[in-house]
């Protein structure tokens, strides 16, 4: 049996959070030990043995768009009805990430009840996953400062999160001499890995479902789990480690791009609301928005992500809402050969209201 002293941050959360699958794995000892001491049984001491536990969090940005939906919430659903019934499961609404960027308060805390009212609407339950504001579970913030104090600057440095949403190139350095775009850099956004690995680590997840542009802060975590590990757990090799490791569960669904610039992301930050589509919107103005996406003045149908974004958008909708239409988008876009642009706009909102309202 090992023994490890622990700080506070890692005791069992509160009643809210336990699960029996949890409280098996973790024993809270008083002898030979003090009150923040936790012992592994022997039992647990395999990692393949550990209890397979999935977290995922999303940030409060009001009703979620049709990219959100198809990269992140479909497979949350889709896991909690599929996974088994000791898979433990914690669905987070990342408050705390929201404030790295100025907020409006009144704003924010609007955008938290309706994503929350999002989460139960696309089909999870509290009985079966645990759904929670990050905000309200202070351990994320502790634990944070504690890895803080092991994550690398370097490492951070070469991070695109902070650079995209400040819009600098890949090569920025924080410590470049040259002002531009640097002065809006704020600790918290630089951080932002840390924290994010501090959300994951805390319940010592061991898959994380994300999308491709994620990958890159689960790695960061990864390496923060197995560098702490080592530091401050060394003997623990071959027995259950201090901080879990976690793995990827990559999101199948691409990019959803915008519907008035398909060479963007789907946004909520775009000020045009034709640009994205909600969950919440009924069909007249689903097929008000697709019939306005941008296409191209190139007759018939084709896949081209690079020569005709807008159409091959649409197509991606079509492919993504629904995979049994074809093996791929370019397939499919070979099945709608001859057809219409104004055929296709109207197949897509055929697809995608079906899709949303039977889901939803």
């Amino acid at each position: 049996m090992l023994t490890i002293k622990l700080p506070m941050f890692l005791l069992p959360l509160p009643l809210l959070f336990r699960t029996s699958s949890r409280s098996a794995l973790w024993q809270v000892t008083t002898s030979h030990c003090t009150s923040n001491c936790i012992r592994y049984s022997s039992s647990a001491a395999n990692v393949t043995n550990l209890p397979r536990v999935i977290f995922s969090g999303i940030q409060p940005t009001g009703i979620p768009h049709l990219g959100n939906y198809l990269g992140a919430l479909r497979l949350w659903a889709t896991l909690q009805n599929e996974e088994d019934e000791q898979t433990e499961l914690f669905f987070s609404i990342v408050d705390l990430h929201a404030i790295t960027i100025k907020q409006n308060a009144k704003q924010l805390q609007q955008w938290r009840k309706e994503m929350l009212a999002s989460l139960y609407a696309v089909g999870l339950s509290p009985e079966r996953s645990t759904i929670f504001y990050q905000s309200s579970v202070p351990q994320h913030s502790e634990l944070m400062w504690i890895l803080s104090c092991t994550a690398s600057m370097g490492y951070l440095s070469r991070m695109t999160q902070w650079k995209s949403k400040l819009a600098l190139p890949n090569n920025t350095s924080p410590l470049d001499p040259s002002p531009t775009g640097k002065a809006a850099l704020k600790l918290g956004l630089f951080s932002y890995p840390v924290l994010q690995a501090a959300d994951i680590l805390l319940y010592r997840t061991t898959h994380v479902p994300v999308g491709e542009d994620q990958a890159q802060h689960l790695e960061f975590a990864r390496e923060l789990a197995i560098g702490f590990n080592h530091v401050y757990a060394p003997n623990s090799k071959g027995n259950v480690p201090l901080l879990v490791p976690p793995q990827i569960i990559m999101s199948p669904a691409k990019r959803v791009m915008s519907l008035t610039n398909p060479t963007k992301k789907m946004s909520k930050s775009d000020t045009d609301e034709k640009s994205r589509i909600l969950i919440t919107d009924n069909e007249n103005v689903i097929k008000k928005k697709i019939n306005r996406a941008l296409t191209d003045s190139i007759e018939g149908v084709s896949y081209d992500r690079e020569a005709r974004p807008g159409v091959s958008n649409l197509i991606n909708l079509i492919y993504h809402m629904d995979e049994s239409v074809a093996s791929s988008p370019e397939e499919l876009a070979k099945e709608f050969d001859g057809m219409s642009l104004k055929a296709l706009k109207e197949k897509v909102a055929e697809t995608v209201e079906m899709h949303i309202h039977d889901e939803t």
